[in-house]
């Protein structure tokens, strides 16, 4: 569980974020309950009536999650997504409070850029998570994206949206036994690890019928 004290400690900053309040979920996942969306809806990329189904689970301080996004992800949307035979979203599965903040921010005015930002953040992420001060780096980094001082604070400030994003996690982990990012669903199938494009499409062309 991260608490605020955590937030301060692996951030080193002044900004509080809200305290964790995570509903409790039941045990025992069922392949259908993977497509139910957690409290802030999914950001689906590709047509409802792809016969392939992709959810990613990842954190945005993951360097596998973003070596995934650098050299997987451009192909696999250009070739599948893109093409409308796969569907794709990517659901938040923070390992620890920075990158809990860059999904907040992601979520930003209702999710109306989440994957612009998320490319952003994944693509740049070792300016700003892994250096001294990678808050401030963070809030830099968001001006980019048209983010003032004070939208980028009331954004971490935001419980809702805070407890929204580590309900998703939460969930993750104990209904669907999610425990290291990347992790994928495929149809239901569940694959872990940062994968190359060719992996991927050994599992998507026979369910696509390519």
């Amino acid at each position: 569980m991260i608490t605020r004290r955590d937030a301060l400690t692996l951030t080193g900053a002044t900004l509080l974020f809200p305290r964790l309040a995570l509903p409790a979920f039941a045990q025992g996942p069922a392949a259908d309950s993977l497509l139910q969306p957690g409290p802030l809806g999914d950001v689906w990329l590709g047509p409802a009536d792809a016969k392939c189904t992709i959810i990613e689970y990842a954190s945005m301080t993951c360097s596998h999650c973003a070596a995934f996004h650098k050299t997987t992800w451009p192909a696999l949307k250009e070739r599948w997504i893109d093409t409308g035979k796969v569907r794709f979203t990517l659901r938040e599965f923070p390992l620890d409070p920075l990158a809990t903040a860059a999904f907040m921010l992601a979520r930003a005015d209702n999710s109306a850029r989440y994957y612009p930002i998320t490319d952003l953040l994944f693509d740049q992420q070792a300016t700003w998570a892994f250096v001294p001060k990678p808050l401030d780096a963070l809030e830099q980094m968001m001006k980019q994206a048209g983010f003032s001082r004070e939208k980028f604070e009331a954004t971490l400030k935001d419980q809702k949206l805070y407890d929204a994003i580590n309900a998703v996690k939460e969930r993750g982990m104990t209904v669907f036994k999610v425990n290291s990012t990347p992790t994928f669903f495929i149809n239901g199938q569940k694959h872990q690890g940062e994968t190359s494009i060719d992996a991927m499409e050994k599992v998507i062309k026979p369910i696509v019928g390519a």
